[in-house]
């Protein structure tokens, strides 16, 4: 999926913002996005600006409904139930880099959706993203990302940076503010600055920080994170807090779970651990829990 699949991208062809059809609705006659805007200049001089502009791309506007049939605005669909987001994402930054981990169940209200999905998605060698919300949306965009950077750098012949990754995601998710688009992206990379780690929602916010946690279960993870986390942890001990913070969070939490996924990225790039079964560790933090009673309790007699 491509941006051009949602927003009719067309190269160089000249679009009227104030016309009421657009090459979409020529195509297929089924589209009610009529308004549209160029972001940032004016549609006369693409045609002086195309051997410059890094990314140059059309985005709907919802903001005219006078160009909108009313029959198709006013279809509302009732959902079976409430569709309840959860989840437990994080990412921090380390001595020698960013570390990121999740957790891999997808739920809808107190619906177990699928057990087995990916919330770690790498954009490129150096940059993944860690996504909460709604899954469908999450992929989609983080495609939509993958596209522009590797465009960008078609174009120029160089990378974007990630603050520059993180400003254009923002960009593109602002106009769909208030909608039903749910996204919540933390882009965890390495650059010429350095490690970065930048948190995009789809209301267009954008924050840079050195920890972040997303999703129902983030109180939890914050919880392990502000005990232990430091920035002189080298890779192995970020590892092992990263997984015990996702670990209790989905301990505690009903909407996250299953299993652990965990990406470092360096500067040499990205590398995933095997993801590993929560249950598994669950039974074996029981057997040193019990072990350690049984310590304490030879001890005391």
């Amino acid at each position: 999926m491509a941006l051009e699949d949602i927003c009719s991208f067309k190269g160089n062809t000249q679009l009227n913002p104030t016309s009421s059809c657009t090459p979409l609705e020529d195509a297929a006659s089924v589209s009610f996005i009529t308004g549209w805007r160029s972001l940032g200049w004016t549609s006369s001089k693409r045609s002086e600006r195309n051997a410059r502009v890094p990314l140059d791309f059309f985005l709907p506007s919802f903001t005219d409904s006078t160009v909108s049939p009313p029959s198709i605005r006013s279809i509302s669909v009732q959902r079976p139930f409430p569709l309840a987001h959860g989840t437990t994402t994080l990412g921090f930054i380390f001595r020698g880099g960013v570390v990121a981990a999740a957790d891999t169940r997808a739920s809808a209200g107190g619906l177990v959706a699928c057990p087995d999905v990916h919330k770690i998605i790498p954009i490129h060698s150096h940059l993944v993203v860690t996504s909460s919300g709604s899954a469908a949306d999450c992929v989609l965009w983080a495609r939509i990302l993958g596209r522009e950077i590797r465009l960008y750098e078609l174009r120029h012949g160089r990378r974007l940076s990630i603050s520059g990754s993180a400003k254009l995601l923002a960009f593109m998710l602002h106009p769909f503010k208030g909608t039903d688009v749910c996204v919540a992206l933390t882009l965890c990379g390495w650059d010429k600055a350095g490690p970065r780690l930048i948190y995009v929602c789809s209301d267009g916010t954008r924050l840079q920080g050195e920890v972040f946690s997303v999703g129902s279960g983030s109180p939890y993870a914050y919880g392990v994170l502000d005990g232990g986390l430091r920035r002189t942890l080298r890779q192995e001990e970020a590892v092992t807090l990263a997984r015990e913070a996702v670990f209790r969070a989905t301990h505690r939490d009903a909407y996250s779970g299953n299993n652990v996924d965990l990406c470092c990225i360096t500067d040499q790039g990205w590398s995933r651990r095997e993801r590993e079964n929560l249950k598994e560790e669950y039974y074996r933090e029981m057997q040193r829990t019990a072990k350690t009673v049984e310590e304490r309790e030879r001890t005391t007699n």
